[in-house]
């Protein structure tokens, strides 16, 4: 079952009109989809607090009962000031339960790959795949296991099991996670480490230096 959010349509557009709802604790919004004339609402923003807390900020079918009407539909746009820690804007897209939609979906990693205990670091290539499914069958995630990762490694889109109902839309060939070599490491790896052997050019300079001779001027060309 859904979670059920309430919203109220409203007339006022506008930036002044959006103000005045965000004073009294509101959160305007759009729901469009499906062929409908977009129609404007207004959405309690305590509600849209819990129900983000609750899904952990994850994608989500909703049934939104605007008024009394209830509309199948998925939060998009979500526009937030983080700052004051409160919604700002959000649009809901209607979707039907026998329709497939397309969305991205957070991609969240589980396990401890060996790689690190080698000394090694996480580094994330994708956050987000782009999925289609039907409305029933959308994850609030996707599971990327990093449990086999040694260092030097890496997990590609493909190599993730794919939730039931699900098609990634995204190249399975794209990098996801791998397992490397810290910054620090390597940038004194380029640069070369104390006590490594000295390239050519920095072992001669010493040599020249030594016989003390300044470098020799051309002869003047003969005049005439």
């Amino acid at each position: 079952m859904e979670t059920v959010l309430k919203a109220t349509a409203r007339d006022g557009r506008g930036k002044g009109a959006a103000r005045r709802l965000r004073a009294d604790g509101l959160v305007p919004g759009v729901l469009y989809g499906h062929g409908m004339d977009p129609v404007s609402i207004s959405l309690s923003s305590q509600d849209l607090l819990h129900f983000f807390h609750a899904t952990h900020g994850a994608a989500t079918v909703v049934d939104l009962d605007v008024d009394g009407t209830k509309f199948l539909a998925i939060p998009r746009e979500i526009q937030r000031d983080y700052l004051h820690g409160r919604y700002v804007h959000i649009d809901f897209l209607e979707v039907r339960r026998d329709e497939k939609v397309k969305m991205s979906i957070e991609i969240h990693e589980t396990g401890e790959a060996p790689g690190v205990r080698s000394g090694g670091v996480i580094e994330h290539h994708l956050r987000e795949v782009e999925i289609e499914c039907l409305p029933g069958d959308v994850p609030e995630q996707i599971t990327a296991d990093v449990s086999g990762l040694e260092l030097g490694d890496m997990l590609r889109l493909g190599d993730i099991t794919v939730p039931g109902g699900v098609i990634f839309l995204t190249d399975p060939n794209t990098p996801v996670i791998s397992v490397v070599t810290p910054a620090a490491l390597r940038t004194e790896a380029d640069l070369g480490l104390p006590g490594e052997e000295a390239a050519p050019e920095a072992a001669e300079a010493p040599a020249e230096a030594a016989e003390g001779e300044a470098p020799a001027e051309p002869a003047p060309e003969p005049e005439g």
